[in-house]
C-alpha cells in the first residue's frame, strides 16, 4: 500500500475551524486505513493542548462531536508543514502567513475554498494526482473561499462556519480519497 496522503488543516488557534475540518474530513473519509488519507490540524497562533471550542461542538454531527473529546490544539510548525502533502487553510490570511515564511510550499498550500474551486477544473483526478495537478493550476484566492472565524461570535457564527466547512469538504474529501 502506498504512503498515505497527509492533509493538514490550518486556522488561527486550532480550536474552532481547523479541528472541525479535521474531524469532519475523517468522518467523511470513513475507514482511515482504507481511505489512504491522514487528516490533521494546527493553528498559526495556537497554544498546545486546548480543547475544541464549546460553541463548535453542538454544530458537529453527534458521532463527530463524540470523538472531539480527545482533540487538543497544537501550534503550526515547520515539521508539520514539511510532513504534509496538502495544506488547507481556513482563510487566505493563514495561507499568506505560511507562505511568508515558507514560500517554497506554494504548490501545496491553499485555502479550503480555493482548493475546492481548483479541483472543479480537474474532474478526472483524485488523490495525489489531484493534489499535484492543483499545485500547478490553482484558482485565484478570493474572500468567497474563506471560512469566517466563529470564535466568540455566538452559536449562529459557529453553525455557519461548520456549514461552510461541511459543504466544501463534501466536495474535497471524496476526491482526496480517490485514486492515490
Amino acid at each position: 500500500m502506498p504512503d498515505p496522503l497527509e492533509v493538514l488543516f490550518v486556522c488561527t488557534a486550532n480550536i474552532c475551524r481547523s479541528p472541525a475540518m479535521e474531524l469532519l474530513a475523517r468522518d467523511l473519509a470513513g475507514d482511515a486505513e482504507r481511505s489512504g488519507v491522514v487528516f490533521a490540524s494546527s493553528g498559526t497562533h495556537a497554544r498546545d493542548g486546548h480543547r475544541i471550542n464549546a460553541d463548535m461542538l453542538p454544530t458537529l454531527p453527534p458521532a463527530v462531536a463524540e470523538g472531539a473529546g480527545a482533540f487538543r490544539s497544537r501550534h503550526l510548525t515547520t515539521e508539520l508543514l514539511d510532513g504534509a502533502d496538502l495544506v488547507l487553510t481556513a482563510e487566505s490570511v493563514h495561507r499568506q502567513h505560511i507562505l511568508d515564511d515558507h514560500p517554497q510550499l506554494h504548490r501545496k498550500v491553499f485555502t479550503l475554498g480555493q482548493f475546492e474551486a481548483t479541483i472543479a477544473d480537474l474532474p478526472d483526478l483524485g488523490g495525489r494526482d489531484l493534489v499535484n495537478a492543483a499545485g500547478h493550476r490553482r484558482a485565484p484566492s478570493s474572500a468567497a473561499h474563506d471560512v469566517a472565524d466563529p470564535y466568540r461570535r455566538g452559536k449562529a457564527a459557529a453553525e455557519k462556519a461548520t456549514g461552510t466547512i461541511t459543504a466544501m469538504l463534501r466536495v474535497v474529501v471524496p476526491r482526496l480519497v480517490g485514486d492515490r
